[in-house]
């Protein structure tokens, strides 16, 4: 006959919580002490969230430094926008003080090109006094029937000379007279001089007696003919009331197109010499303007 010696022991509910009461704090009564701090449980949609946000590859805990400890990525993302949008703020912020600078700096630089713009007419002055900028007007010096005929003969030169208004005319006339020509020399004179001058569009007839690379024309178009070269677009001859001279347009000018009788303004147009005769290119610093086309918009 078998005996069983093991043994059991059932513990009641109350069993346990007197044991387990036995173990927690008293007071000075001897009253268990309850802990009354709330415990915070995630809702069933947070946790939800959390699992969906774990498993997705952007969602994925990120451990290094970089990354803002207890935010999902979208989260992050906003945060990170934020602080760059209040970084720009600030950035203009800062460089609001510096309102004008910009202007400023104009300024500056207007003043020291005026100031070496002077020094320089002060160096031409010591080979050309009139070039001096501090000299005084020289028609300060003429007579009064001297100054009514400087007057009279800039007006009449003015109506000739494209780009010289009759004060620059009337100044260099009272130079000349000061200077000890008699007014139909100093006539002559300053309108060739002038009719020549940099920028000016002078007679074709002129052209061979310019000392410049560039020069500007304005004249009609007499002839056009087929070139000889693919490098070449348009060749002809162009002439006005003092005589004609060839024009070649080269390709890569990528100038506009002209055609046989129309009137044409050629600005820095290229001198060239062949057989001893000048010629005229258009190149790529070359522009070239019709006073007779008409406007889109008349």
């Amino acid at each position: 006959m078998s005996s069983n010696s093991s043994s059991s022991k059932v513990v009641t509910v109350d069993e346990q919580a007197f044991e387990n009461a036995g173990e927690q704090a008293v007071d000075e009564d001897g009253f268990p002490v309850v802990d009354e701090t709330p415990e915070f449980e995630a809702a069933v949609e947070q946790e939800t969230q959390a699992k969906v946000d774990a498993n997705h590859p952007d969602g994925i805990a990120d451990t290094s430094e970089d990354r803002i400890h207890g935010v999902t990525l979208e989260q992050e993302e906003r945060i990170r926008a934020r602080e760059a949008e209040l970084e720009r703020i600030s950035a203009q912020a800062e460089l609001g003080t510096q309102e004008g600078r910009a202007k400023r700096t104009r300024d500056i630089a207007a003043k020291r090109s005026a100031e070496r713009r002077v020094e320089f007419q002060k160096r031409a002055a010591s080979v050309n006094p009139i070039a001096d900028p501090e000299r005084d007007d020289p028609r300060a010096e003429l007579t009064q029937e001297q100054l009514a005929a400087v007057n009279k003969q800039s007006m009449r030169l003015a109506e000739k000379l494209d780009g010289w208004s009759r004060a620059a005319i009337g100044r260099r006339l009272g130079e000349a007279v000061v200077g000890g020509k008699d007014l139909t020399s100093a006539v002559v004179g300053v309108f060739e001089e002038l009719q020549t001058a940099p920028g000016t569009v002078i007679p074709i007839g002129k052209i061979e007696d310019i000392n410049r690379k560039e020069v500007c024309v304005e004249g009609r178009v007499e002839v056009l003919w087929d070139a000889d070269s693919p490098a070449i677009a348009q060749v002809g001859l162009i002439a006005d009331d003092s005589g004609k001279t060839k024009v070649t347009i080269w390709e890569k000018s990528d100038a506009p197109w002209i055609e046989e009788g129309e009137q044409v303004r050629i600005h820095k147009a290229a001198r060239n010499w062949y057989d001893g005769r000048v010629s005229l290119a258009v190149t790529g610093w070359t522009t070239i303007h019709f006073p007779e086309r008409g406007r889109w918009w008349e």
